[in-house]
């Protein structure tokens, strides 16, 4: 709530249509016609904080205190006769609330000693050190390591030294390879970019891929596994949270919310939890197997795949994947021509990286992975996720492709569409 008396001073107007890339003072848009409207300066925010901090120093001063570390903890100095003799608070005991709390330490109540983040043992550091050439001049590198669930957010450092060196580009695909053994901990190949690839033979806990920038995630279980994987969980819940970018391919099942706001990442997985593509924005996600309920909430963008095989209510073979789907924002709809060539395509790049078998057989592919033409459409039991609005946008930009029009001519058809 604090963060709206700011973004005011830059000149907001609080009109609320943030989400239609109509904003009248060129704060929430893309649209460079409405950015130029934009008068707010950095001192403007500036001259706002500094009259809080007078503000502040001032209601500390009237309490007798000359910080805010002085003040932390002094429940002592509360008056809170007001609120007691409210009318809402009647038969409620605040008391416990503004208990002095014991303090046989005598610790101090705010931050007063560093706190170790254990970087210093991360695994980040020994790939940074051997993925040296790649940092440094581009050369292919390789790695093998193996990983346990202590080494979180492996990945992550090495993402940022490399996005430091290159720029938000990154490098070609495949610039530094890394494969993985074991099980790795949370947020492994969060924020990673374009130019690492991350293997990993085993399984993963939650966030994997969190905010994922360019990069590839390959997940697969331990070769000598005898289960199938495809019932079982590969990674754990909010798989590819926010992802911007990259690709992901999991060989398995994961938890609840897979691809929540994801933007533009591609991502493959064999079954997911409750509320799969949450309020994704864009991006394409494809579901080899069965999903949880509350499927497509709240998702304005992007394209889902998903797999329907399952046996419905009355015992056909259509599936019941429409029952669990949110359909306030998306329809399901048949696929197009571009929409089955790109799913054959990514179904081959997921057989190729995890060795799939559930990509195996609807593909028709042999043991050697050699086309053993299968019978019948292999694409027949997907259902397609499509947001309304979006595919509206779509049909637009697909229009004005056709029309000539330049980039410029075709973001005013777009706002267009909108508004009507």
């Amino acid at each position: 709530g604090f963060a709206t008396a700011p973004l005011v001073v830059s000149g907001c107007i609080m009109m609320r249509v943030c989400h239609l890339d109509t904003c009248p003072v060129g704060i929430a848009t893309q649209n460079p016609e409405l950015r130029k409207k934009f008068s707010g300066q950095p001192e403007f925010v500036v001259n706002f904080f500094e009259f809080i901090a007078q503000e502040v120093r001032e209601y500390l001063a009237m309490l007798g205190f000359r910080s805010v570390a002085e003040a932390v903890g002094r429940v002592d100095r509360i008056n809170a006769q007001v609120a007691v003799d409210h009318w809402k608070a009647s038969g409620l005991d605040i008391a416990p609330l503004l208990a002095v709390p014991q303090n046989p330490y005598n610790s101090t109540p705010y931050h007063s000693v560093a706190q170790d983040h254990g970087l210093a043992d991360a695994l980040d550091n020994e790939l940074i050190s051997r993925c040296a050439p790649a940092l440094e001049d581009g050369h292919r590198v390789e790695v093998s390591l193996p990983i346990r669930n202590v080494n979180r957010s492996v990945g992550t450092m090495l993402g940022s030294r490399l996005t430091k060196q290159w720029g938000g580009s990154g490098l070609a695909d495949d610039t530094i390879t890394l494969r993985f053994t074991g099980s790795a901990g949370q947020s492994f190949g969060a924020f990673v970019p374009r130019g690492i690839t991350m293997m990993l033979e085993g399984d993963a806990n939650d966030y994997l891929g969190k905010g994922l920038s360019g990069g590839r995630i390959v997940v697969r279980p331990d070769r000598r596994a005898i289960f199938a994987a495809e019932d079982n969980v590969i990674a754990g819940n909010v798989i590819g949270y926010g992802a911007t970018s990259g690709e992901m391919y999991l060989r398995g099942v994961v938890g609840e919310r897979f691809c929540v706001r994801n933007s533009g990442a591609t991502a493959v997985v064999e079954g997911v939890g409750d509320h799969g593509c949450e309020y994704m924005t864009g991006g394409r996600v494809v579901v080899l197997g069965a999903t949880g309920r509350n499927f497509a909430a709240g998702m304005s963008g992007g394209i889902a795949y998903v797999l329907d095989e399952s046996p419905n209510a009355t015992g056909s073979t259509a599936g019941d994947f429409a029952s669990r789907v949110n359909t306030e924002l998306v329809d399901i709809v048949p696929l197009d021509a571009d929409d089955r060539e790109w799913l054959l395509a990514t179904l081959r790049r997921h057989y190729e990286l995890t060795e799939s078998a559930v990509a195996a057989r609807l593909l028709g592919l042999g043991a050697a992975g050699r086309d053993a033409a299968a019978g019948g459409d292999p694409l027949a039991n997907f259902r397609k996720v499509l947001p309304r609005d979006y595919a509206r946008v779509l049909r637009v930009i697909a229009d004005a492709r056709s029309a000539g029009l330049d980039e410029a001519a075709t973001s005013h058809k777009i706002m267009e569409s909108v508004h009507a």
